[in-house]
């Protein structure tokens, strides 16, 4: 599903390039749940930034299905990204100007879906969401809990093949987090790819890989399918 091939980004300054990411060669299949993990610093939001195709400033090559992603256009990727992934931000990213309702349309809005889908589609995830008392309701009304709630639930309204995750249950008590996490996991068996990036050991276990960052470098990936097996009972 992804690949990439020696993938870098640096940053120019009077005293030269400062490395944020150093060849990087992943590959990653349909049906994956990824954990990125790292120190502060690492370059774990700036891969997901580029996998994510919301950063253009780097070198190398990214394979996403057939499509040659570092031959591609803005225009182009900005297609592919709304086509094929979902983006949990760490900092919301929701639209202060639009409702809760208005906020989890606007996904599907880019896509060809009648509007009364969309209506039963919000409907369904704001009750999967337990936020149905919400929907009328700004972010600037909300918790920082209840943000990030609505966030991860419109990343994952469209159903996207790809979920990318930056620290999904950063603001969460550890009820909501669990919810959030159990979410992601349901999605992942039924076929979506998930890479997520948390500092927390136990949601790291949730997936069946975990990409270690170190100052721009993979140091280490392991399987953590027994860990998943024990954490799941």
């Amino acid at each position: 599903m992804i690949r990439l091939i020696d993938v870098e980004k640096f940053y120019e300054s009077g005293a030269g390039k400062t490395w944020v990411l150093r060849r990087i060669n992943l590959e990653i299949r349909e049906g994956d749940f990824i954990t990125v993990m790292g120190p502060s610093g690492a370059g774990k939001s700036t891969l997901m930034g580029i996998i994510g195709m919301l950063d253009g400033a780097w070198k190398g090559e990214y394979h996403l299905f057939d499509n040659a992603v570092h031959k591609l256009d803005n225009r182009r990727r900005v297609e592919l990204h709304k086509k094929y992934i979902g983006f949990v931000f760490q900092q919301y990213h929701l639209l202060d100007n639009l409702t809760v309702a208005e906020n989890l349309d606007l996904p599907l809005s880019y896509r060809d879906i009648k509007k009364v889908e969309r209506e039963g589609m919000v409907a369904d995830i704001l009750d999967r969401f337990q936020i149905v008392g919400k929907k009328s309701l700004f972010p600037n009304q909300l918790s920082g809990g209840q943000q990030q709630i609505v966030a991860v639930a419109r990343a994952v309204i469209g159903r996207p093949k790809l979920i990318l995750a930056d620290e999904p249950t950063g603001s969460l008590h550890s009820s909501q987090g669990k919810m959030i996490m159990d979410l992601l996991r349901k999605l992942n068996s039924e076929g979506t790819t998930i890479i997520q990036v948390t500092h927390n050991n136990e949601w790291a276990a949730y997936g069946n890989r975990i990409i270690q960052l170190a100052d721009g470098w993979i140091v280490d990936g392991q399987n953590t399918v027994g860990t998943v097996a024990a954490a799941s009972q």
